[in-house]
């Protein structure tokens, strides 16, 4: 009963969500279905995880099929699914070695500890206002919001933040200290913010010039979201350090780590390690989540219908002039309002569209990778409506 749910949430698990009065039970593609039968078409399906959508096909059957065969192994002993995986990695992205964890978070922590250590007395790491790197400590303190760090205080030294699309805030903070900066290129919690081209360019002359790392965060623009493999590839740039999860495990947690070969190699055994990074369960499972988006065209796929719902959704911003501006890259789209956007979200939600809400006025579309031309139109259709009755 949906009341015991709420009950026990209530009573036995700890109130660190602002949760919707929503009990999924079952999830297929683009659609969730609640406890009492309600369907829903999932236009934000888990900050991103689910980018392939619930239970794809080709992920429930790698997992079936390695589930009884081995669930984890310790990295002390080598697995056929990771090795598959790291080379799969690799080669969609740049030369370089992998190193698994759990999430996103684990894996922008991971990044700091190796670009400390390349780092010999170098240790100061540059973020952006606006950025969201995860909830552990190091990730909390490179996140530039304030509102993330309340409470949490004194956060670890040796981390700046400055201005997004600013280049000349980044030469200011420069120090003889500094080894690393780290940004998204789509700024996804940050209210869907775009790096700028001649900026990300700049950044990485810069880096080049000052033998810096650039460590670009593709927690949530990983794995085909704006279109591409990943996101730096819109730029012409190549990363020192990326790092990736959400999307990459189909739904399962994991987490990676991608440095350049010259760097990899600084973090040697004993100096970092992941219990459960890349465990052959979920290695099997990444695995078709690379196939998938290969099998599928979802790269083609994820552009052309990334610039049919922005298309939408200008019509929509021409007709109602609380919409202010609409932003992103293929299937990363952030809707600015002059108004709140709570209430839009509960409205959508009680005609059956699932979207998100950041930075208390940009609504978020993450739709799956295979979304429809089809879907799209029904979404926008409930969005209009929703607006229309404002």
């Amino acid at each position: 009963k949906a009341q015991d749910i709420f009950g026990a949430y209530k009573d036995y698990i700890m109130p660190t969500y602002t949760r919707l009065p929503l009990i999924f039970v079952k999830g297929k593609g683009m659609k969730l279905i609640d406890i009492d039968g309600t369907q829903y078409l999932d236009f934000f399906p888990g900050w991103g995880v689910s980018s392939l959508g619930h239970c794809h096909p080709d992920v429930v059957s790698a997992v079936r099929d390695q589930i009884d065969k081995l669930i984890h192994l310790p990295n002390n002993y080598l697995s056929v699914q990771q090795a598959k995986l790291a080379k799969e990695i690799i080669f969609w992205s740049f030369k370089g070695k992998v190193f698994f964890a759990n999430s996103g978070a684990e894996a922008n922590e991971a990044a700091v500890k190796l670009a400390r250590a390349y780092g010999q007395g170098r240790y100061e790491i540059i973020s952006f206002t606006g950025s969201f790197h995860g909830r552990t400590l190091a990730a909390l303190t490179m996140t530039g919001q304030l509102k993330y760090q309340e409470g949490f205080k004194p956060l670890p030294a040796g981390f700046t933040t400055v201005p997004f699309n600013d280049i000349a805030a980044v030469e200011k903070a420069l120090t003889d200290k500094t080894v690393g900066i780290i940004i998204e290129l789509i700024q996804g919690e940050g209210g869907i913010n775009v790096a700028e081209t001649n900026f990300v360019f700049a950044l990485r002359k810069l880096c080049d010039e000052k033998k810096i790392l650039l460590i670009v965060d593709e927690v949530q623009t990983g794995l085909g979201r704006t279109g591409k493999m990943f996101a730096y590839e819109h730029y012409g740039i190549t990363p020192d350090i990326m790092t990736l999860a959400k999307a990459l495990g189909g739904g399962l947690p994991i987490g990676a780590l991608v440095a350049k070969r010259e760097i990899a190699d600084t973090l040697t055994a004993g100096t970092h390690a992941s219990t459960f990074g890349g465990s052959p369960l979920v290695s099997k499972a990444a695995l078709a989540v690379f196939r998938a988006i290969q099998k599928e065209k979802l790269l083609t796929n994820a552009a052309r219908m990334g610039d049919y719902l922005k298309e939408k959704l200008s019509a929509l911003a021409r007709k109602y002039a609380l919409i202010k501006e609409i932003r992103g890259i293929g299937l990363m789209i952030g809707i600015e309002l002059t108004i709140p956007g709570t209430h839009i979200i509960e409205e959508c939600i009680k005609e059956g569209l699932l979207i998100n809400c950041t930075h208390e006025k940009v609504l978020r579309l993450m739709p799956a990778l295979q979304v429809t031309k089809k879907q799209i139109d029904k979404a926008v259709k409930i969005l209009d409506m929703v607006l229309g009755r404002l």
